[in-house]
């Protein structure tokens, strides 16, 4: 712990610095090329002009702009920030199952911002976080959007809401542990549509963007029980019907196949994971309109020796279907939101996950940089002001050496990040 916090301590000191320096101002920026709306032919040599923080206007070639900050990116790509619809900035692959008897809300807040930051500096300029314990979370959004730190946009749902003993309650510890360190109203547990409706009501009134639910059991949670359904139809619904009322989403965390139906047919809004997707769903997500967070990377990068025998059991049954999940997607018509599960798997480099898409969907590259940007800001209603370079949104730009319409993995090596104006990384051509 005293070297993460040592960690996030001196990054703390170096993004102030860099935030004091790289202020929003002005920008010329001189770009080779520009994927201004993905999917749509790339632009070619372009001066895009930054004022205030948004994107001001876009001319063809390198036009001098007196009295202007001049960004030379001649040699390269120039597109929206990145956006990853599924993380989870409090906690990473390393975080033991006992730290909440060991991280005070200060230290989740500085844990948070660190994995915020590097996620922001590998070209993701806004995310959502899907299941932060506490509120630390909130007070880093509320941070980061006021311009206090550094950090990623932040569109967050807070505490999961799930089952009594299901995945997003702990399980794992003994029972003293437990009641002493989840109680159900910090972990977000319900029984019932009445009382599940309630945690809907408490999340928004304390500051929720959308609602996380779990409806089905998890991977990596601590149990033997499987994947199946969990909150029951009624409390589905209840859920669906409470979140929508107050202008809430409801990301639904879905693993088996009969609560991804269930997920589905109750009016969710994003299916995360999906791992057990099936043909007929799939057609009824595509009827309704219902998103595909596929989060492909979820099974990756976990030594078998750290887990326990009912999560390494899970993994390996669910490594015999990875990526139908996408490959359905694709058949059905199914929008598709980037997404990577990061804090499950590693933050910063949530890029690996594009490769990943076109492999396994396949997705060509093109359709999966626009998951990234264009649908993903569809999916989290911000369309308005990320997820393309257009007058009036945000400066939210990265730079790549290469196409990434021909070559995706050019992604996962960003040259340049400008978040809102401010230069967050400029590696020199």
């Amino acid at each position: 712990m005293m070297k993460s916090l040592a960690l996030a301590a001196s990054l703390a000191c170096s993004t102030a610095a860099m935030a004091q320096q790289d202020a929003p101002d002005s920008l010329a920026i001189h770009a080779g090329r520009v994927i201004a709306v993905p999917g749509e032919k790339p632009l070619g040599p372009s001066t895009i002009v930054v004022r205030g923080g948004r994107i001001a206007e876009i001319v063809p070639g390198h036009v001098e702009r007196p009295g202007l900050r001049t960004i030379d990116l001649g040699s390269r790509t120039v597109l929206p920030g990145l956006i990853d619809t599924h993380v989870h900035l409090s906690f990473s692959p390393d975080t033991a199952l006992t730290s909440a008897a060991v991280d005070t809300a200060e230290d989740v807040a500085l844990i948070a911002y660190a994995n915020g930051l590097k996620t922001l500096q590998a070209g993701f300029t806004t995310v959502r976080d899907v299941g932060s314990d506490g509120y630390s979370i909130h007070a880093l959004r509320d941070a980061t959007e006021d311009g206090r730190v550094v950090g990623p946009r932040i569109v967050l749902s807070g505490t999961s809401l799930s089952i009594v003993g299901g995945h997003g309650d702990m399980s794992g510890l003994n029972r003293k542990a437990t009641e002493a360190l989840y109680p159900y109203d910090y972990t977000g547990a319900c029984t019932g549509a009445v009382e599940c409706a309630l945690r809907v009501r408490e999340a928004a009134k304390y500051g929720a963007d959308l609602i996380k639910i779990t409806s089905t059991g998890g991977i990596r949670s601590q149990q033997a029980r499987g994947l199946g359904q969990h909150l029951t139809d009624e409390e589905l619904t209840s859920i669906v019907t409470t979140a929508h009322g107050l202008g809430l989403k409801v990301a639904a965390h879905a693993h088996g196949g009969q609560g991804v139906a269930a997920s589905v047919r109750a009016g969710v809004d994003s299916i995360e994971h999906g791992t057990y997707l099936d043909e007929a769903t799939a057609r009824l997500m595509a009827e309704r309109g219902t998103w595909l967070v596929p989060t492909l990377g979820l099974l990756d990068g976990h030594d078998a020796g750290e887990v326990s025998a009912s999560v390494r059991a899970k993994m390996e049954e669910a490594r015999r279907v990875r990526g139908r999940n996408i490959r359905l997607a694709m058949q059905y018509r199914v929008r598709v939101a980037f997404g990577t599960d990061a804090g499950v798997s590693p933050h910063g480099e949530n890029a690996r996950q594009f490769r990943l898409m076109v492999e396994q969907g396949p997705m060509t590259p093109m359709a999966a940089l626009g998951s990234a940007t264009v649908d993903a800001a569809a999916l989290i209603d911000r369309s308005d002001t990320v997820g393309t370079i257009e007058p009036g949104k945000f400066a939210d730009l990265i730079a790549v050496a290469g196409d990434p319409y021909s070559d995706i993995t050019v992604l996962e090596r960003v040259s340049t990040v400008i978040k809102g104006g401010r230069v967050i990384r400029h590696d020199v051509p």
